[in-house]
């Protein structure tokens, strides 16, 4: 198999010898137009792998901020087959950048396993992060997506002990998605000592890249997790731009794109400086 847009980031940033900057918006968020419009700027604002959300009803694992991105995408009329045409449109202009889409399985359970695995390959889709199917469940998408060719990324969190560790690990592949603390998204930050130990640990484990996420808000924090994970994720700092941007009546004002996108750079020069000197 030839080697994937994911495996060459991770490669390129490996020979900068720096670490990457993943970040996190919602498809569809506030409407189709504005969220493309952010989408198709971030690599150039300093991104290095893109997640993008697949908006649903019922997201558990997530905070306020993302739980009310996932409701505005789908006020506005956002789907999943939307999400994949976005996929596909963002592909018209930029075949490098890697996009992995992240969310919960109902959606992809609801649109058809095995139709939703070619039409997100053929939208240019390079891998999936679906935080409610543990190892257990890997035979009802983590398997026939591996065997298509999609990544499957899978979460490790401070209680993912040495004992659970290799079965998380197992069909694993594109990177492993730290979460550096515990509950849900966007409420606090771990400590650099932290991270480092973990990221220290899951490296005794396995020679894919590690990306640290939860609680990155900060150029400084961003550039902290930099230094020592292979990537750092920023996701409800950034869906809180787009919030920050919006109308009293849930419409995009003029300043909004340009918000989200100066942060973005913000927190990729953070990245890039980590570990300089």
């Amino acid at each position: 198999m030839s080697e994937s847009r994911l495996e060459r980031r991770f490669a390129a940033l490996k020979s900068e010898g720096r670490g990457g900057l993943v970040t996190f918006t919602t498809a569809g968020d506030p409407d189709y137009d504005t969220a493309f419009e952010i989408l198709k700027r971030l690599p150039d604002a300093g991104a290095d792998v893109i997640e993008l959300g697949m908006p649903f009803s019922d997201p558990m694992a997530d905070g306020p901020s993302i739980q009310a991105a996932g409701l505005r995408a789908l006020d506005a009329g956002m789907t999943l087959r939307k999400t994949l045409q976005m996929v596909s449109d963002f592909r018209a202009a930029d075949d490098t950048t890697p996009i992995v889409l992240m969310g919960y399985y109902n959606p992809i359970y609801s649109y058809g396993v095995d139709v939703f695995i070619k039409d997100a390959l053929a939208a240019g889709v390079d891998g999936l992060i679906i935080v409610d199917l543990p190892p257990e469940e890997d035979d009802e998408l983590c398997e026939p997506a591996n065997a298509a060719g999609l990544h499957f990324v899978r979460l490790a969190t401070p209680t993912t002990d040495d004992a659970r560790l290799p079965k998380v690990l197992t069909n694993t592949s594109g990177f492993i998605y730290y979460v550096s603390i515990m509950g849900i998204t966007g409420t606090k930050a771990a400590s650099g000592d932290a991270v480092r130990a973990a990221v220290t640990r899951l490296k005794k484990h396995t020679d894919m890249p590690v990306a640290v996420g939860f609680g990155i808000r900060t150029p400084e924090q961003a550039a902290e997790v930099a230094a020592v994970a292979d990537a750092a994720v920023v996701g409800t700092a950034i869906v809180e731009r787009v919030k920050a941007g919006l109308s009293p009546d849930g419409i995009a004002g003029p300043n909004l794109v340009e918000g989200v996108v100066g942060y973005v750079a913000s927190l990729a020069a953070g990245v890039r400086s980590a570990r300089q000197g």
